[in-house]
């Protein structure tokens, strides 16, 4: 791993390690373009990875405070938490479960699809589908995703058996074992999946893609990156021409510290990501830095969901298998006759019995609880996954009386449910009960919106710079060399888990830096 110097204003600093950063950190180093890349968390590994629900997620979770508000379940159910994503090196992509299906062309188009949709602020995506499709099929061969290229799709669990034979009697016709990037067999130096389940605990084979064992370490071999962990980005400052000139952050063991820059990426994940481009106000900048449009923070998206949970009289062992190793695509349409617009997906789920009280069940202690738990081993799951609606007053703010560890406000995350997006998730409970009746289900159960969500939105691409924050590249309307590297990106968060396609437009954006340093543009 290189050494880069903190007066070296020649590097790109890159701040945060998952599957934006992380994968545009290799990008960069491999042109030979130096890199500093900053990483609040600790570095795991397969071997330090624990196997204990509990253990598991203090060691991988994003524990700083945060605090929140609006309508939607997570302010009553989880008030201290309105999202569970990850503080480690490779970010949610050790946490995440591996689905990777892609936006549909039809959802970069949400404007123009769904039309002037009263309180929603719906636009268009600034790229077309051709140019995502490329570079969703060069990141497919990357993560070496199953039912693409070639490779074959996961082994059929129990739990997906179940979902199948529901999915047929209902009469849905699009329903396999899902696109994952985890291997079915050895390949890009990772391991298989044994189906050992409850991947958000880290994958102790590297079976399951992080650019914690492939992107990172692939980069630091190239001798132009330097990872440094335990260090929280707090400042991106900037010269008397309104360019990013360098980073200031607390090392690991608290100290100031301060990284010139000539390009700096930010890969915070859609909550930390606004919250630093807020924290680094400046006199140009009084609003937050890249925030003169007033959209820093704004059109919080985290996608519909939910847990549906059928009982059986046989056991189904639903902890054997990949977590989300099944899908129904069939809803994964347009229809407005259904009673709301846009689509979502159902996609099979499991959780461990520590973690299946806290997060999946809507119920407190008592008999009709310990009735669902004394079912656990006949129990399947699903997992509604759909296209919530931006709106401009779902944001992440700077919260003024909370302070984390460093003194600095905490993000503040208000969210109030769209009448489509509680549409959809009415139809996706009809139909998951559907679905789980048909074969026999003693009972089927329901949870409310868990912190278990995707994070999108915050700082999105557009095509007119009173609608966003960076243009079609991820390049900040206002500051030319800095840039929005996560799904803060997105400019409408589609129905599909979101890492595949961080993972297309940070291919796509690697591509656009090397040629604008390269032009000395940058």
């Amino acid at each position: 791993m290189a050494r880069i110097e903190q007066s070296d204003g020649g590097a790109v600093v890159i701040i945060g390690s998952g599957a934006g950063g992380g994968t545009l950190a290799h990008e960069l180093t491999r042109r030979g373009i130096k890199v500093v890349l900053l990483e609040a968390g600790q570095r795991q590994s397969l071997a330090s990875f624990s196997q204990n629900p509990g253990e598991a997620f203090g060691q991988l979770t994003w524990l700083d405070p945060r605090t929140q508000s609006g309508d939607w379940d997570p302010v009553k159910s989880y008030p201290t938490l309105p999202a569970w994503i990850c503080k480690t090196v490779g970010g949610t992509t050790v946490h995440w479960t591996g689905a990777t299906p892609r936006i549909r062309p039809w959802e970069i188009r949400a404007r123009s699809t769904y039309g002037d949709v009263p309180g929603a602020s719906l636009i268009d995506w600034p790229i077309s589908y051709a140019e995502l499709k490329s570079y969703y099929q060069l990141a497919e061969r990357r993560l070496l995703v199953t039912r693409r290229n070639g490779n074959p799709g996961m082994p059929a669990s129990n739990n997906f058996k179940v979902m199948y034979a529901g999915a047929k009697k209902v009469g849905y016709k699009r329903v396999h074992t899902n696109y994952m990037a985890i291997n079915t067999r050895p390949g890009d130096g990772r391991g298989f999946c044994i189906q050992q389940g409850f991947c958000v605990q880290g994958c102790k084979t590297g079976a399951k893609w992080s650019t914690l064992y492939t992107e990172i370490p692939r980069a630091e071999a190239t001798g132009n990156l330097d990872l440094r962990s335990g260090c929280m980005a707090t400042r991106i400052e900037h010269g008397d021409d309104g360019r990013v000139t360098g980073v200031v952050y607390r090392d690991s063991e608290g100290h100031e510290q301060r990284q010139k820059a000539r390009v700096v990426c930010v890969a915070g994940n859609a909550i930390e990501t606004p919250r630093l481009l807020l924290l680094s106000e400046s006199a140009k900048f009084p609003h937050g830095l890249a925030n003169s449009a007033g959209q820093v923070g704004r059109n919080y998206c985290h996608h519909i969901n939910g847990f549906i949970w059928g009982t059986f009289n046989q056991p189904v062992r639903f902890w054997r298998g990949v977590v989300l190793g099944g899908i129904v695509e069939d809803e994964t349409v347009n229809e407005p006759k259904r009673g709301f617009f846009g689509g979502y997906h159902l996609e099979l789920v499991s959780l461990d019995l520590p973690t299946l009280p806290s997060v999946g069940l809507p119920y407190g202690w008592g008999r009709d609880f310990a009735s669902i738990i004394d079912d656990y081993r006949n129990m399947a799951g699903m997992f509604i996954n759909g296209e919530d609606f931006p709106q401009a007053n779902n944001r992440i703010t700077l919260d003024p009386k909370v302070k984390d560890a460093n003194g600095l406000p905490v993000a503040h995350v208000h969210v109030d449910e769209h009448a489509n997006d509680r549409a959809m998730r009415q139809h996706a409970r009809t139909q998951g009960t559907r679905m789980y009746e048909s074969i026999g289900a003693k009972r089927v159960v329901l949870s409310p919106t868990t912190p278990a969500t995707h994070n999108m939105c915050t700082a999105r691409m557009s095509a007119n710079p009173s609608d966003g924050v960076a243009n079609a590249h991820g390049q900040a309307h206002e500051v030319p060399n800095l840039f929005i590297s996560d799904g803060s990106a997105f400019s409408t968060p589609g129905s599909a888990n979101p890492t595949l396609t961080i993972v297309a437009l940070a291919l796509r954006q690697a591509d656009y830096i090397n040629r604008q340093m390269t032009a000395r543009n940058l």
